[in-house]
């Protein structure tokens, strides 16, 4: 009976911990964890780990004189690549810090989106298949850091959210190819990128000084298999069985008493 027991409590227990959330945040405090934002600073342009400009940890600052745009990105880091959908809700979250963004000699803004791409079975001569976000406009005057994201309330959602975009197709308007859905991109991502260059837009030379800091993930709950399912309701069912075998065994001990 007390294996039975606790088996019940274990199957209901595994089930339930596919409610947990799971974030993972990218602090810098330990390297760059996967993350790529072009080569190593060389004096003059590059990128490195700086710990004077962290908020709260150290900081990825990118330095690039002339340049269409900047990103980071990652393809290794499995925290933030491959099926979202396996999570019924996922937040995506950066801090910026623009310390200058010159184009044509004066300070100008620059919007920053997050993409998240696949690359398998790109349509016809595309690189890739994406869905992207745009996070809102980054500058020197902002004040300073900003905390930018988004929250993907349905990752089985076919259509695109508002606010999203999709990028593979071959006409002139960024969409996705024919026959990809939201969901489908979402089950297969092979890099996140956090980047200035928004799809359909184009940029002449512009001087980029950009820190980034605390890149994260926030996955709210899995969504169960149907065996987890089954799972979780055969141990509530042991477990409602067994309370009922205690409770009736008591009661024929008082009546016999």
């Amino acid at each position: 009976m007390k294996r039975v027991f606790a088996a019940a409590v274990l199957a209901a227990a595994s089930a339930a911990a596919l409610a947990s959330p799971i974030s993972t945040t990218v602090d810098f405090s330990n390297g760059q964890q996967g993350w790529d934002a072009g080569p190593p600073f060389d004096g003059n342009q590059g990128v490195w780990i700086d710990a004077s400009l962290g908020n709260g940890a150290p900081a990825l600052h990118t330095v690039n004189p002339e340049t269409f745009g900047v990103h980071w990105s990652t393809t290794g880091n499995q925290a933030f690549i491959g099926n979202y959908g396996a999570s019924a809700s996922v937040t995506l979250g950066i801090d910026v810090l623009a310390n200058s963004i010159v184009y044509l000699g004066r300070e100008v803004h620059r919007r920053l989106v997050v993409e998240l791409r696949d690359y398998d079975d790109p349509y016809q001569d595309m690189p890739y298949t994406s869905v992207w976000y745009d996070l809102g406009e980054i500058g020197a005057d902002k004040g300073g850091w900003q905390h930018l994201s988004v929250t993907i309330g349905d990752t089985a959602a076919a259509a695109l959210p508002a606010g999203w975009g999709g990028y593979g197709n071959t006409v002139d308007e960024p969409s996705l190819p024919p026959g990809r859905s939201f969901a489908d991109v979402l089950a297969s991502v092979d890099e996140i990128s956090f980047t200035t260059f928004v799809p359909g837009y184009f940029y002449g030379w512009t001087a980029y000084d950009i820190a980034v800091d605390n890149i994260a993930i926030s996955a709210d709950a899995e969504v169960p298999e149907p065996g987890s399912l089954a799972m979780l309701a055969g141990g509530l069912g042991v477990l409602a069985w067994a309370r009922r075998r205690r409770t009736s065994g008591r009661h024929a001990l008082e009546r016999r008493t």
